[in-house]
């Protein structure tokens, strides 16, 4: 047999083609009714304050940049811990600082996380932080450099992470309704097919899923543009849809026409965007809008990081359309899993939270397989309804509560991309 027949023998039922830069997942047969959505059960953490994780890390995480170091040498000390190092935190002020703050503590609250070692440069940001977490019940310790210097807070906090790491490692899974998922959504590298095939997967899946009582959340503030109108009707009530309307808007006075050098034309869309079939920023808009399917409205709109306060539903978050930088504001708001639909092929990652990849690009799909984890290509060829393809992504999600890594867990994405909203000072 040569090696080539060797490696495709090899191969799980689950990929088709040769070459490893050349495979293509299939699409996976749903393995429920649609009518048992409200009776699936998943396997996950629930954590001390009843929140449900569907991973079960140990974070070291730095209050600033200069904690980077420690942090990092302190999860080289322990295997199986996970530093989330990061630019910012020293000299930040006002809702800039504000942000800073209710990211980190989100990160470390977040139910995919089991126990934090929080480092910083001086005690009482650091403290701050620690706090927060706490009031999560989950265990959480933070250790000061200044006074100490960085070998003896690398010692102690690496005996911290030690005992936490060998605690979590024994914590036991139990049956959990789908109703204690946190779903978000963000889509990249879109193209003509995102909004005609994987967008509206995801947006299949929320139509399906939100009445059971998850919780969802879309955002990327710029990427509306142009179907405002179409967002501003979808909010539960005339007060939200103002509130909405009142946080779009600023983006578009405060930062877009207050800082273009001419228009969106370098960044909205991208050149990926462009280079795919997308070019104007309504063209994508109107893809983006897909995400949230035909019957869901939401039900709040939230700041960067926010964690949602009025109970199962779909939220709205002001966010950047910058993959990883999103993604993380979604996972400090408390969201589990994250359903990422790509045209072009986006390879983004988190550390804490599982992203899932939904492609419906033949090209992608036969270019970049290894990133994909729910192939809906069959929508543009006509032989996968829409229908059928949300039932895949709802699969996915619940094997990926179960357990299953995603393409970008087994491939070691984990971006983590701090919000900043100005100069410090």
């Amino acid at each position: 047999m040569s090696l080539q027949a060797a490696f495709e023998h090899s191969m799980p039922a689950a990929y088709a083609g040769g070459a490893p830069d050349q495979f293509t997942t299939k699409a996976l047969p749903t393995t429920r009714a649609s009518a048992d959505y409200a009776n699936a059960t998943f396997m996950g953490w629930r954590r001390e304050n009843g929140r449900v994780g569907v991973r079960n890390h140990v974070v070291l995480l730095p209050l600033d940049d200069l904690s980077n170091a420690s942090c990092e040498a302190v999860a080289n000390n322990v295997k199986g811990t996970m530093a989330l190092p990061h630019a910012y935190g020293r000299l930040q002020f006002g809702e800039d600082l504000e942000i800073h703050f209710r990211t980190l503590i989100g990160i470390g609250s977040n139910p995919n996380v089991a126990a934090v070692v929080v480092i910083g440069i001086e005690d009482g940001w650091t403290s701050r932080v620690v706090e927060g977490i706490a009031k999560t019940g989950k265990p959480v310790v933070g250790f000061g450099i200044e006074g100490h210097g960085d070998i003896a807070t690398i010692a102690k906090a690496s005996y911290a992470a030690k005992r936490l790491l060998q605690w979590a490692s024994e914590l036991p899974k139990e049956e959990c309704p789908i109703t204690d998922l946190w779903v978000s959504t963000k889509c990249g590298e879109s193209d003509t097919t995102t909004g005609l095939a994987s967008c509206p997967t995801v947006g299949n899946m929320y139509d399906k899923l939100i009445p059971h009582g998850i919780y969802g959340v879309f955002g990327e503030t710029s990427e509306i543009t142009g179907a405002e109108h179409l967002c501003r009707e979808r909010a539960a009530s005339p007060e939200i849809a103002e509130k909405w309307y009142a946080m779009w808007k600023a983006y578009q006075e405060d930062v877009i026409e207050a800082h273009k050098t001419d228009d969106l034309s370098d960044s909205q869309p991208t050149k990926g965007n462009i280079a795919g079939g997308l070019t104007t920023i309504e063209e994508k808009a109107l893809g983006n809008l897909e995400k949230i399917g035909r019957e869901c409205r939401y039900i709040d709109a939230l700041q960067p990081a926010e964690a949602p306060a009025k109970g199962p539903g779909l939220y709205y978050m002001d966010t950047s359309s910058a993959a990883a930088e999103c993604v993380t504001l979604m996972a400090a708001a408390g969201y589990v899993i994250h359903t990422f639909p790509t045209g072009q092929g986006n390879v983004i990652g988190n550390p804490i939270v599982p992203v899932i990849k939904i492609s419906g690009n033949p090209k992608t799909l036969r270019t970049m397989g290894e990133h994909i984890d729910v192939d809906v290509t069959g929508v543009l060829r006509r032989d996968m309804t829409l229908d059928a393809a949300g039932d895949a992504l709802i699969d996915m999600v619940v094997r990926t509560a179960n357990g299953r890594l995603t393409a970008a867990e087994s491939l070691g994405h984990r971006e983590f991309v701090m919000t900043k909203l100005y100069r410090s000072a």
